[in-house]
């Protein structure tokens, strides 16, 4: 016997087994000596050698022998054999003091009747496109630990093994590091860099976050040591990382294209619409940002165990002993792994940085978006009365209209997309983008100072048509599939013998707009699935170029006249929306050095041109005397103007002045200058008309008579508790609620909102804040009814 050595040791249990090529390792003249009569395994000799047998291999030698027994290493490992004729003893192992791994085990195999144990590979039988998955689950035994006492307590201490911290460290840090990067960039983008502290004041919320998240997940990783706890742990830790990992790009994404942070509210209705989304999201995507995302979701799946495995292979396996699992859960540490995370976290909901650049961004986008649904759930508790009651909508008052004996005459609504005021040429002497409009603007009641309600096109369709204030939310937008809260304009129409169609070159899938077209009462709807597509260029993401609509509106109108009904009609144009692509089919002309604002005054270019088209067609056909147009923007658009860009929050007047004028070919024009918005278009269409309206509840003045000096405007944002405006004269207030600090303009002097008043004219703020907060309140909770009944 050898003697031992105390560099290497290695315990081996033998076995004999027959004699083959596969499993002797001596050479030919050996494999091929005569059988010198072994005895039976069966013997007391061979039940001996069975039970086993120690042997060392001392260091530096390649081949021990010692009587007939010959131990010869091989690649990371030695092998013993035993000698005895036929029958021999042999085992496999790595030099080292442990176990042999599972796959180095012999396996007990009958050939003959013969007992035979052999270090043969186990057989796959996982079908082949699972393999993957089951390698990736169960690779490294999901590191368990190891037998040696002083290193199982030493892992013990620090809650894993070190293949643990690999793993969780290699998806973590690259997921912070990511956060944090691409924080980093919109603070570059701001307008207004701050200084060094707000940098870090700015960062300070992701990096707290990001903090909270690595121990949340390194307290879980402490307690799964093994079993199907610790698979269920590993899946979600991926899935919840890459989930995490694409919400905090949509949001930085969404902030560097329209300037806000969306709320939860907003996430929802983009999930809700993954059409529609989905080409926002393309329009706003690069190849080389695709590409980066590709990237890190695949590294987010398979890095982690491809560097544990990289990891591995440059050192020692892990064995399956009992290793840090049998050590026990250290629940103290685990404990104070999970006090920090919720403590980490707690501290992310405080903003900090300059307070220009705003409480929700100065937060971690998951924070930011989070905090926006607990204050929504806080609301909507605070609306629960004390009785049991709660604020929700009750049905639209009965209204109807009474004729004054007036000639019926057709009413058509034009519904200038994303078109604002100063990119028109009636509100922009300087910029030659309108003609047409500004020939028709001459012989129509023309508002100068007319305003959204909110930016964004179903609120400003309802607001147009039904003469209220919409909702202000993208909950509220929603629900206008359900019901409106009014009797708009078609409904009353219909009720005094008008038809009405509604025509639109966007897809009809864009926020339920069937159901919306329904609920105002419109009884056909032609969307663009319905349009021959062919020799029409995309106008953006989501629809084609205006003129699209003009052959289905002549082959209506043809059916129309034969009728000799009066008619209500919508057109809604699409060009001018984001993503701007412009179509060329009456030229380009340069109107902006930046190249994305000059692609969308070329877009308001052609609605001109469709405009002119349209006005055409009605006057070949012989409908124009007997047509009242009205042509209102849904809403402006930003570039960046005030840092923000696109609509849905541009609370500033390029995203809240738009173009309102009603044409009418028997009556002689006029300016109003008083402000004005949306609601007040169908009062003002009825009193043309002449009709007057009884019941109902409208927010809206007609703008043939007189109107008060001192009227004030009220505007929102589309996010949930976003920002608010109030207009009055020439003064303009901003309400941020508490995000940022309030803004207030003269706009008779600073037209493009630049000098901010509200510190020396802190009294508006006092004068129109509760009523501003009102309004906002009575246009999202009108009434109050019971609990317990559901509305009607």
């Amino acid at each position: 016997m050898v003697a031992p050595n105390s560099e290497y040791t290695a315990v081996y249990r033998l076995s004999w087994g027959p004699r083959s090529p596969s499993n002797y390792g001596g050479s030919e003249a050996e494999k091929e000596a005569p059988d010198t009569g072994t005895p039976h395994p069966c013997s007391e000799r061979s039940r001996r050698n069975r039970e086993g047998f120690d042997a060392t291999v001392p260091s530096g030698r390649r081949n021990v022998t010692e009587g007939g027994r010959r131990i010869r290493p091989r690649s990371r490992g030695v092998a013993i054999r035993e000698r005895r004729g036929p029958w021999y003893a042999t085992a496999r192992g790595r030099i080292g003091s442990r176990t042999p791994l599972p796959w180095e085990r012999p396996r007990r195999r009958h050939l003959a009747g013969v007992a035979r144990v052999a270090p043969v590979r186990r057989h796959n039988l996982t079908p082949p496109r699972f393999r993957f998955v089951k390698s990736f689950l169960n690779s490294q035994r999901f590191m368990r630990g190891h037998d040696d006492n002083t290193r199982t307590a030493r892992e013990a201490r620090f809650l894993m093994g070190g293949h643990d911290w690999v793993y969780l460290l290699g998806l973590l840090v690259p997921f912070v590091v990511y956060d944090l990067a691409l924080k980093a960039s919109l603070i570059a983008a701001l307008p207004e860099r701050p200084n060094p502290a707000g940098w870090l004041g700015l960062m300070r919320s992701d990096l707290l976050f990001g903090l909270a998240y690595a121990c949340l997940w390194v307290g879980l990783f402490a307690v799964a040591r093994r079993g199907p706890f610790r698979r269920v742990v590993v899946v979600l830790f991926h899935l919840v990382t890459i989930l995490v990992a694409l919400v905090v790009t949509g949001v930085y994404r969404y902030f560097r294209t329209t300037g806000s942070m969306p709320d939860l509210d907003l996430v929802l209705a983009s999930l809700s619409s993954p059409k529609v989304t989905g080409g926002a999201v393309a329009s706003a995507s690069s190849p080389g940002l695709l590409a980066v995302l590709g990237i890190a979701l695949l590294y987010a799946l398979v890095g982690p165990w491809l560097l544990k495995r990289l990891l591995v292979s440059w050192g020692e396996r892990p064995s399956p002993g009992r290793g840090v699992a049998a050590a026990g859960v250290p629940w103290l540490g685990v404990f104070g792994l999970f006090l920090a995370s919720y403590a980490l976290f707690s501290f992310s909901l405080f903003p900090g940085g300059p307070p220009e650049a705003g409480k929700a961004f100065a937060r971690d986008a998951i924070v930011s978006v989070a905090m926006t649904g607990a204050e929504e759930t806080t609301a909507e508790e605070e609306t629960t009365r004390g009785d049991g009651t709660v604020a929700t909508e009750q049905p639209p008052p009965d209204a109807s209209l009474l004729a004054t004996g007036l000639e019926r005459r057709n009413v058509v609504f034009v519904h200038l997309e994303s078109t604002r005021a100063r990119s028109v040429t009636p509100y922009n002497e300087e910029l030659e983008t309108t003609p047409f409009m500004d020939e028709l603007a001459k012989g129509s009641i023309f508002a100068e100072n007319a305003r959204a309600v909110v930016p964004h096109t179903s609120n400003a369709l309802v607001a147009t048509m039904c003469g209220i204030d919409p909702p202000t939310t993208p909950e509220g937008t929603d629900s206008l599939g359900d019901r409106i809260p009014a009797t708009c304009l078609p409904q009353l129409l219909k009720d005094q013998g008008y038809d009405s169609v509604y025509f639109t070159s966007s897809v009809q899938t864009f926020e339920r707009r069937p159901e919306v077209v329904k609920n105002m009462g419109y009884e056909e709807f032609y969307p663009v699935e319905t349009m021959d597509k062919e020799g029409f260029e995309k106008a953006n993401y989501f629809g084609y170029e205006d003129d699209i609509m003009l052959e289905p509106s002549r082959r209506w109108l043809e059916g129309q006249k034969k009728t000799g009904a009066p008619f209500v009609a919508a057109y809604e144009t699409i060009t001018p929306h984001h993503d701007y692509q412009a179509p060329d089919r009456y030229g380009i002309e340069d109107f902006a050095e930046d190249e994305e604002l000059n692609r969308y005054q070329n877009s308001v270019r052609y609605v001109d041109f469709f405009l002119k088209n349209l006005f055409d067609q009605y006057k070949e056909m012989g409908l124009y005397e007997d047509t009242v147009f009205v042509l209102y923007g849904d809403h402006g658009e930003g570039f960046g103007e005030h840092g923000r860009r696109q609509h849905d929050n541009a609370i500033y007047d390029e995203g809240l002045r738009i173009p309102l004028m009603i044409v009418d070919p028997r009556r002689a024009g006029e300016r109003v200058e008083t402000p004005v918005n949306q609601p007040d278009v169908l009062p003002t269409v009825t009193d043309m008309l002449g009709y007057r309206i009884r019941g109902g509840d409208y927010d809206g003045s007609s703008l043939l008579r007189p109107l008060p000096e001192d009227r004030t405007v009220m505007s929102s944002c589309w996010n949930e508790d976003g920002c608010l405006a109030s207009i009055k004269g020439d003064v303009k207030y901003i309400h941020h609620f508490g995000d940022k600090p309030d803004e207030v303009y003269d706009l008779s002097e600073d037209p493009l909102e630049k000098d901010n008043l509200a510190e020396e004219r802190p009294e508006v703020a006092r004068e129109r804040l509760p009523e501003l907060l009102e309004w906002h309140a009575r246009t999202n909770d009108d009434v109050v009814v019971d609990a317990g009944e559901s509305p009607r």
